[in-house]
């Protein structure tokens, strides 16, 4: 049994059938698929969740994706034993590890913009910037939200950090354990080494300006999820689902209606 509790969740729609549970990426939460699980929980339970140490879950030590996807084999355990999930960034990663050691917990999966492979790109610069901010001098997260908009140069990337501020008895407080994603960087942008693959049906949805999901991880993609589909959302990022909400729910929704 674990040491941890259930991840925090958010549940969406009629308690019935097979739930679709919806996993953020790095220093999100499941707060900013809100609009697209109650889009979605028209025609099924949605079920978002706080990965470990973002939003209000708890936080540890370790980040490692073996760690996250025991997380999410837990909380669908919760939900009954057998989940559809779809993951996008660093909750895609944390998705694919649990299909494959778990796949009888996953009736379907679903990633977003995010492949089976190591990347370069640190995130240690996001993590200086978030640290840069002095809270004690902001009593509101929008004063804050400007000061990070200074420190990024990116009023996007500025808001998304926001998102994770909150006031609690008049001071403002990180909900993301930015000591604990620093020191687990490496493994952040890093993938384990899995043995077997998971033979059903999995959709892999990738913006069309983006570089995560390029033709040199398709050899992995398809080692790992031999039945893998791949969808491109054109004009999209990073960050697809947020570019073009209605091309990506529309993706989402013909799949899983299938």
């Amino acid at each position: 049994m674990s040491k941890h509790p259930l991840l925090n969740m958010a549940s969406y729609g009629a308690e019935t059938g097979t739930p679709l549970v919806l996993v953020h990426g790095l220093f999100g939460s499941g707060r900013n698929w809100r609009a697209i699980g109650r889009h979605l929980s028209r025609d099924r339970w949605v079920v978002t969740v706080d990965l470990r140490n973002h939003g209000h879950s708890f936080w540890d030590a370790d980040n490692s994706y073996q760690a996250l996807a025991d997380d999410l084999a837990r909380v669908i355990d919760h939900l009954g034993g057998r989940a559809d999930v779809m993951g996008h960034s660093m909750g895609g990663k944390a998705a694919m590890v649990l299909a494959v050691q778990n796949p009888d917990k996953v009736a379907r999966l679903i990633v977003a913009d995010i492949a089976p492979v190591g990347y370069a790109h640190s995130q240690n610069d996001s993590i200086a910037a978030m640290q840069s901010l002095d809270l004690s001098k902001y009593d509101r997260r929008s004063t804050a939200q400007d000061a990070l908009e200074t420190a990024t140069n990116d009023p996007a990337l500025a808001g998304f950090f926001a998102q994770s501020l909150e006031l609690e008895d008049g001071e403002l407080r990180w909900l993301l354990n930015l000591d604990a994603l620093k020191s687990n960087m490496d493994a952040v942008i890093g993938f384990p080494t899995l043995d077997g693959s998971f033979s059903k049906d999995t959709l892999f949805i990738r913006g069309g300006t983006s570089d995560y999901v390029g033709t040199e991880s398709r050899e992995e993609v398809l080692r790992l999820f031999p039945h893998a589909t791949l969808k491109t959302i054109a004009g999209a990022g990073h960050w697809l689902h947020a570019d073009k909400p209605r091309e990506f729910m529309k993706i989402l929704g013909e799949y899983l209606a299938r």
